[in-house]
Parts: C-alpha cells; sequence; structure tokens
C-alpha cells in the first residue's frame, strides 16, 4: 500500500474526502496505513514491527494503528514502536471492530475490543492499556476515555 499509494494523486485524494466532508475506512492492512506510522510496513515480513516502510497516510495523526489485536495475540506488540515513539498513540483494532474517528475522538463499534496503549504519564501499577467496546468513545488528542457503553470494569484499565 505504501509503495503503490503513499505521497500520490490517489493519497491527496483521500485528504480532499475527509476535507469535503467525506468518510475514508480500512480494514487489517487498509487500517493501520490510516495512521502516520506504519506498523508492520517491512516489505520482507508483516511479523516485523519496524520495518523498511514506517511512514503511513498520516490521515489520523499521531498514530500507530496494528489490526487483528485479540484473534492473534497483539496485544503487546506495538510496545517496540511505542517505545522508540513514546509521541505516538498506540492502537490495536480486533477483527469484526473498527473505530470512528471526527475530529479529536473516536468511537468502538463492532464485536470485539480496540486496545489503547496509555501514555507514560497515565500508566499506574504495570496498567499499560485500556480495551474499549463498541459503544465507548475515547478522547485521542487528549488521551482520555470520554464514555463507556456501560459501567463494567475494563481490564487495565486507569480509573480515575
Amino acid at each position: 500500500l505504501a509503495d503503490a499509494y503513499l505521497n500520490t494523486l490517489f493519497h491527496e485524494e483521500l485528504w480532499n474526502v475527509l476535507d469535503r466532508g467525506g468518510v475514508v475506512g480500512g480494514s487489517s492492512a487498509g487500517a493501520t496505513i490510516l495512521g502516520s506510522y506504519l506498523v508492520r510496513g517491512d516489505t520482507k515480513s508483516n511479523l516485523i514491527m519496524m520495518g523498511d516502510h514506517e511512514e503511513g497516510f498520516g490521515l489520523f495523526p499521531n498514530t500507530a494503528i496494528d489490526q487483528h489485536l485479540l484473534t492473534m495475540n497483539r496485544q503487546f506488540d506495538l510496545l517496540e514502536i511505542l517505545e522508540k515513539h513514546p509521541d505516538l498513540l498506540g492502537i490495536g483494532i480486533d477483527e469484526n471492530t473498527a473505530i470512528i474517528v471526527t475530529k479529536n475522538e473516536f468511537e468502538v463499534i463492532g464485536q470485539s475490543y480496540v486496545l489503547v496503549h496509555l501514555p507514560n504519564n497515565q500508566k499506574t501499577n504495570d496498567k499499560n492499556f485500556i480495551l474499549l467496546k463498541s459503544g465507548d468513545r475515547y478522547d485521542h488528542k487528549n488521551r482520555k476515555i470520554l464514555s463507556l457503553e456501560d459501567d463494567r470494569p475494563l481490564p487495565f484499565q486507569k480509573y480515575e
């Protein structure tokens, strides 16, 4: 995807769609490349987290997005990238699940979970991430939970 579309007229037109109020989406690698950092962007193997292609489309700025999160047991895979790039928001999206991004927040939809890695200043008691499910909303600019669909305690959630 990076070789075919990054910094091309197609890439420019994606920005134009967003500027007109349109929607851009993707699943699997199509979701990953929407972030600013291209996770698993190596031409040799998708098991290499920081490969020879690191630049994504940047449509979702300051993010590194991984996919097939729980299905492929990838909960901790983004840590390598986030240690080197702590300014990025790490987001893992499981199969049959998506996020709808609008301005400074996103909402989770689908059948499974989205994992958000907490910034270093929010980590407590080895709680490194939160799991969000359908209906939950997250402020990605200020990095905080906006609402939960119910009052359940989430694994690894930092309570305030």
